[in-house]
Formats: C-alpha cells, structure tokens, sequence
C-alpha cells in the first residue's frame, strides 16, 4: 500500500516554516536596517560582523551538528539538543556585543535583546519546548516596528502565519507555540519600551 503522500497545506507550511526560520528572519532584518539606515560602505561595516560572528557560525554550527547526528534536524526540534545549541548561539551573540562594544565603544541593544530572549527561551525548555521559530519572528516584528509600523505589522502576521506552520508540521503543540510567543512579546515590549527610552 502506497504511503499517504503529505498534504498541499502540509507542504507550503514547509516552505513558510523553512523560509522563516530565525535566522533568515534576521538576516533579512538585518539587510533592511543596513539598507535603510546607513549609506553602503556603513552598511557593511554593521552588517559584515554580524554576519561573520553570529549568522555564519551558527548555522556552520547547526549544520555540522546534523551531519554529526547530535541533531535530528536542522529545526534542532529535540528539547534535550536545544540546549547545546542555544549556547552556542548565546556564545556567538556575546561575542559580537563585546566586538562591537571595543570597536564602537557602545552595546547593540538589538543583539543584546536576542541574547535576552535567548536567555528566556532557554529557561523555559527546561519546562517546555518553546516555539523558537515563533518567538523569534514575533521579536523581529518588533525590530521592524521601530523603522516601520507598516513592517512591523506585516510581520507580527508572518510570525502568526510561522506559529500556526509549526502546528500543522508537529514541531511544535499549541502550548508550546503560544509559549514562546509569550516570551517573545515580553522580551519585545521591554525592547520597544527601552528602545523610546534610550535609544531617542
């Protein structure tokens, strides 16, 4: 009997779920700040580091942890491997809040704000398997919020459009989806709230 071929739902929730993991979610954050912000030379003088530090390393990370079979898979969906890779990214996270704190004598207060919710996130896996990928596109919805309302809003929707995916692919349960956009919305609002604080 032919195995039961995977639904057309099924597969754009792939697609979308894949397309807007967190760190593609940040990359393109990442671009759309350098781009609208800074002329291009200042652009990559931000974004180069970022992307040498945090981005390249931890997807090499990832990438070798799958191949090694210390993960399932590139979502990293086992709680008990999650651990190592939340590190790990933490590590990568720091290390560029301490570069870019020697060289331009200030805290990215982006990059801090991931390390908190990774700090969060990492917290609550020792109760329950967060939804990073949600947690993560609600935080950039937030990052957008800040240069664009319009932005902003569009991708609270994808990160609800993410959430439900990580339902409907059984990564993740409900709980675990609305636990992690929880999380995400707290460390967003603190975010948002020091950005108007500090930052203006």
């Amino acid at each position: 009997m032919d195995e039961k071929q995977p639904s057309f739902i099924y597969k754009i929730s792939k697609v979308i779920s894949d397309f807007f993991n967190p760190l593609i979610s940040l990359f393109i954050f990442f671009v759309y700040m350098s781009v609208r912000e800074y002329s291009l030379k200042d652009a990559l003088l931000y974004f180069l580091p970022i992307l040498v530090i945090v981005i390249a390393p931890v997807i090499s990370w990832i990438v070798w942890n799958v191949k090694t079979g210390r993960y399932t898979n590139m979502d990293v969906s086992n709680r008990v491997q999650r651990k190592t890779l939340y590190i790990f990214i933490a590590a990568c996270v720091i290390a560029y809040i301490a570069y870019n704190y020697f060289k331009n004598g200030y805290i990215d207060f982006v990059m801090l704000f991931i390390l908190i919710l990774l700090f969060a996130l990492q917290i609550s896996n020792f109760f329950i398997k967060s939804s990073m990928h949600t947690a993560f596109n609600i935080f950039v919805a937030a990052l957008f919020f800040v240069l664009s309302v319009k932005m902003g809003i569009f991708w609270l929707g994808i990160a609800i459009l993410v959430g439900i995916t990580r339902i409907i692919l059984k990564r993740h349960t409900v709980q675990e989806v609305f636990m992690g956009a929880g999380i995400a919305f707290v460390v967003s609002f603190l975010y948002l709230y020091c950005n108007i604080q500090f930052q203006h």
